[in-house]
């Protein structure tokens, strides 16, 4: 994969971001909502550690935040839920149940998902595109700025070429909106990273990046290095995953990620999805978080 040259726009938008990044520090919001590696810029922390709600077994279920608290996670990713259920994560009083959740235990909700997409894709559902602008507002009402929109099983982008382009439009349609909110959607699949960002150039929006699953990418057989510093600053968010294994004993080298990570200047928040046995998901995962906190401290 060679460089890529950013275009008058992207540079332009860039600029903006680095900017924006400075006004918040100057007015004191410490906890402005920047992801990626324009969070190195806005202030010198480390790493957020949180897990996906359907690792910890409570997909949409605000339970989710008491069971983060005990196992010590700095936050939780949501999904908006099950779409036989209307995907319950739109509703007012669902959300609000979220908030007393959050304000009683402390811990963030750190991002949103979209699961439902893998079952009513975006690229053949017009329910799919609608929901995916309701997450915009959603974020919003907690405060997040990045939405995961899944591309798997039905959803699955490759050798889809109809499929991709349906896609390409419609998150350009749902882009400007993004934008105004501060949101970023973004794009978890099997595709590699030269495929994804063909996918970003095309919708041309800050709005839209590549949320990057290292565990999926090993599957496939990808670099997950070299693809991490290829993409860059298009990287809003991060999952943990190893396929194999509990974490520092399977084939994933998490060293080597932060390494990645410290390349473009990532300082974020990252995931655990995903738990093996012979642990069950709590156990897994307190054992997960403990290993990460030594390769990604919250201090650098």
């Amino acid at each position: 994969m060679g460089s890529k040259r950013l275009t008058r726009r992207e540079m332009m938008a860039e600029s903006a971001r680095f900017a924006a990044a400075g006004l918040a520090l100057k007015a004191g919001f410490a906890d402005w909502p920047l992801t990626g590696s324009r969070l190195a810029l806005a202030r010198p922390l480390g790493f957020k550690i949180g897990a996906c709600d359907w690792t910890l077994g409570k997909r949409t279920d605000p339970s989710a935040l008491e069971v983060a608290k005990k196992l010590g996670l700095d936050g939780i990713q949501v999904d908006l839920g099950d779409p036989k259920d209307d995907l319950p994560l739109r509703k007012p009083e669902v959300q609000q149940r979220y908030l007393e959740a959050r304000k009683q235990t402390g811990v963030a909700i750190s991002s949103l998902a979209i699961g439902a997409l893998n079952e009513v894709p975006l690229k053949s559902d017009p329910r799919a595109a609608q929901w995916v602008s309701d997450s915009v507002d959603i974020c919003k009402v907690f405060g997040v700025n990045v939405v995961l929109l899944a591309f798997f099983s039905k959803g699955d982008l490759r050798d889809d070429k109809q499929g991709t382009e349906v896609v390409i439009a419609r998150l350009k349609e749902i882009a400007p909106k993004a934008e105004k909110a501060g949101v970023t959607l973004g794009v978890e699949s099997w595709l590699d990273a030269d495929q994804h960002m063909e996918i970003l150039d095309r919708v041309g929006s800050p709005a839209v990046q590549v949320y990057y699953d290292v565990g999926n990418s090993q599957k496939r057989g990808y670099d997950i290095f070299k693809e991490i510093r290829f993409l860059g600053k298009h990287i809003c968010e991060f999952h943990a995953k190893d396929n194999d294994d509990l974490y520092g004993k399977g084939t994933m080298d998490f060293p080597e990620v932060r390494r990645a990570m410290d390349d473009i200047g990532y300082r974020g928040w990252m995931h655990i999805e995903g738990t093996k046995l012979p642990l069950g998901p709590e156990e897994s995962v307190r054992y997960d978080l403990e290993y990460l906190r030594g390769v990604f401290p919250p201090e650098v």
